[in-house]
C-alpha cells in the first residue's frame, strides 16, 4: 500500500475532518462533574459510532465511572505485521471560570489569529483534537486502500481528567485485549511549538508533609524565647540541609537508580537550541539554580529534584505577634527519574529528619502519594521508525525528549502489558490546556493527521 495517496486524501478531506472534530467538541464530556455523566456517555457513544463507520468492531464498556471505548480493525493482510494500540481520552477539564472564555467553550469554532488558524473549544487539544488526528489518519488509509496497513486497537478512556479511577482495574481485567506489539499515546506536544517529538522519559513524583512539634502550646517569645526550642528554627535547618552548595540532594541513597544520559540523547537535546535565558526570563528569572554541571533540559527532563512547596508555622496574619509556635510544617516534593525507588527515598528522608531532631522535638508525617519515573527504550526499532516518519513530515528533525511532569498511563502500559508506549503529540506551548480559551492549531491537526499516516506506514513495515 502506497503512502502518497493517503497524504493527498488527508489534504483533500481536511474540512470534513474538522467537521467531525467539531461534532465531538460540542459534547461537554466533563468527567469530574457528576452533572455531565450523561454527556460522557454520549461522547463514548459518538466514538463507538465513528469507529464502526471505519469498519471497526467497537463497543462501549461500562465501568464504575465513565465508560471505556474499545475497537478493533484487523485487515486481511495483517499477518506478520505489528499489532498497534492507540490510546486517547475523550473526557475534558471543567471550564470554570466561564467568564474568562471569549466564547462558549462547547461551541467550537475556527478562529483566525496572528499565528494562523486555531480550533477554539474545551478539549480542542486535550485530548479530543489529538485523539482525532489518529482516527482521521486511519480513515484516510481506509478511504484510499480499503483497509489499514496493519491491525489496530483503539482504546479511549473517559476519566483521565479525573484521576482515572477505573483505568487500572479495566486494563487488568482486559489485559489480553489491550496488549499489542506497539502502544501509541497522543497526549503530548511539539517541543518549543515547532519540533516534532517523542517523549521517552517521564519523571515520577513523591510527596511528603512533615510537622515538627515542640512545646505543647504556643509560647510568648518574651517569656520563653531563648530557653525553649522553636519548631520553625528546627524545620528551617532541616529544609536547608536537603541540598548542598552545588544543588545536589543530600538524602542518603537518593541518587541510586538515576541513569546517565546517553551521548546520543545529549546531542539531540543540544540540537534543540533551547534558550534557558528566555525560558527563565519569561518568569522574571535569569540564573539556573539546579545541580551544577547540567544543562537546563537535563535539569528539567533527566535529573531528579527536591522542592519545598509550602511552609506553615506561627503567626502569619496581618500585624505582628511575638509567638513561639507549638509546631511548624512543610510540604516537600521530589521529582524522580530512572529507577529511583520512592519507597526507599521516603524511608531515607524520614531517617535523615529524625537524626536531626534536637531534644524536646518530635516529627510526624503525612504521605501524599508516590510514583517512580518512567523510561521508554528509545533504542527499540519502533521508536526510531516513528522518529524518522515524523522528521519526514515536519521542517525540523524529530527528537526523543523528556518531560518534567508525569503521564501515568505510560507507566500503566509498561506495568500491565509489558509494552513501552510511544508518546507522540502535536500540541503547542500556547494551547492553554486546562485554561480558558483552550485551542488547537489547525496546522497541528492537519500535520498531526499526516504524521500519523506516516507513522502507521513506517510501523507497519517492521518485522514482528
Amino acid at each position: 500500500m502506497s503512502l502518497p495517496p493517503v497524504l493527498a486524501r488527508i489534504d483533500a478531506d481536511l474540512n470534513k475532518s474538522l467537521e467531525r472534530l467539531m461534532d465531538l467538541l460540542r459534547i461537554p464530556s466533563i468527567s469530574t462533574d457528576p452533572a455531565f455523566r450523561d454527556d460522557c456517555q454520549k461522547a463514548a457513544d459518538w466514538l463507538v459510532a465513528d469507529l464502526i463507520s471505519l469498519g471497526a468492531q467497537a463497543s462501549k464498556r461500562q465501568t464504575p465511572g465513565h465508560p471505556m471505548v474499545v475497537g478493533h480493525i484487523t485487515p486481511p493482510q495483517s499477518a506478520n505485521k505489528p499489532h498497534l494500540l492507540f490510546y486517547g481520552h475523550y473526557d475534558v477539564q471543567p471550564v470554570d471560570p466561564l467568564d474568562l472564555w471569549d466564547r462558549d467553550p462547547f461551541d467550537p469554532a475556527i478562529e483566525e489569529t496572528e499565528k494562523g488558524k486555531v480550533i477554539r473549544a474545551r478539549g480542542a487539544c486535550d485530548d479530543k483534537g489529538q485523539l482525532m488526528t489518529f482516527v482521521e489518519a486511519c480513515r484516510a488509509w481506509i478511504a484510499e486502500h480499503g483497509e489499514l496497513p496493519c491491525k489496530i486497537t483503539f482504546f479511549f478512556e473517559g476519566e483521565e481528567e479525573s484521576g482515572s479511577p477505573s483505568l487500572i482495574p479495566f486494563m487488568k481485567e482486559n489485559k489480553d485485549e489491550i496488549t499489542a506489539d506497539i502502544a501509541l499515546i497522543c497526549d503530548t506536544g511539539l517541543f518549543d511549538s515547532r519540533v516534532p517529538a517523542i517523549t521517552t522519559m517521564l519523571r515520577g513524583l513523591l510527596g511528603e508533609e512533615i510537622t515538627i512539634t515542640g512545646p505543647n502550646k504556643d509560647l510568648h517569645s518574651g517569656l520563653y524565647g531563648g530557653a525553649s526550642i522553636n519548631p520553625i528554627r528546627v524545620l528551617s535547618r532541616i529544609l536547608a540541609s536537603l541540598h548542598d552548595e552545588n544543588g545536589r540532594i543530600t538524602v542518603p541513597g537518593f541518587y541510586e537508580g538515576v541513569p546517565d544520559l546517553s551521548d546520543d540523547l545529549k546531542r539531540q537535546w543540544e540540537a534543540l537550541g533551547f534558550d534557558h535565558n528566555a525560558f527563565l526570563g519569561g518568569v522574571g528569572l535569569n540564573t539556573l539554580a539546579g545541580e551544577k554541571g547540567y544543562s537546563a533540559l537535563e535539569m528539567l527532563w533527566s535529573r531528579p529534584t527536591c522542592e519545598i512547596n509550602g511552609i506553615k508555622g506561627g503567626y502569619t496574619g496581618d500585624g505582628f505577634k511575638t509567638v513561639l509556635p507549638s509546631h511548624a510544617s512543610a510540604k516537600i516534593s521530589f521529582r524522580l527519574v530512572g529507577q529511583q525507588d520512592p519507597v526507599e527515598i521516603r524511608k531515607n528522608l524520614r531517617r535523615m529528619i529524625e537524626g536531626m531532631l534536637p531534644p524536646d522535638c518530635s516529627v510526624s508525617y503525612k504521605s501524599h502519594g508516590s510514583s517512580g519515573g518512567i523510561v521508554m527504550s528509545s533504542e527499540a526499532p519502533a521508536f526510531e521508525a516513528a522518529r524518522q516518519a515524523l522528521s519526514d513530515e515536519w521542517p525540523d528533525e524529530a527528537a526523543f525528549i523528556g518531560s518534567g511532569g508525569s503521564i501515568p498511563i505510560a507507566g500503566f502500559f509498561q506495568d500491565i502489558t509489558g509494552v513501552d508506549p510511544i508518546l507522540i503529540g502535536f500540541g503547542k506551548d500556547d494551547d492553554q490546556l486546562h485554561s480558558p480559551n483552550e485551542k488547537y492549531d489547525v496546522e497541528s491537526f492537519h500535520k498531526g493527521m499526516r504524521s500519523w499516516a506516516r507513522v502507521l506506514d513506517a510501523l507497519s513495515r517492521l518485522e514482528t
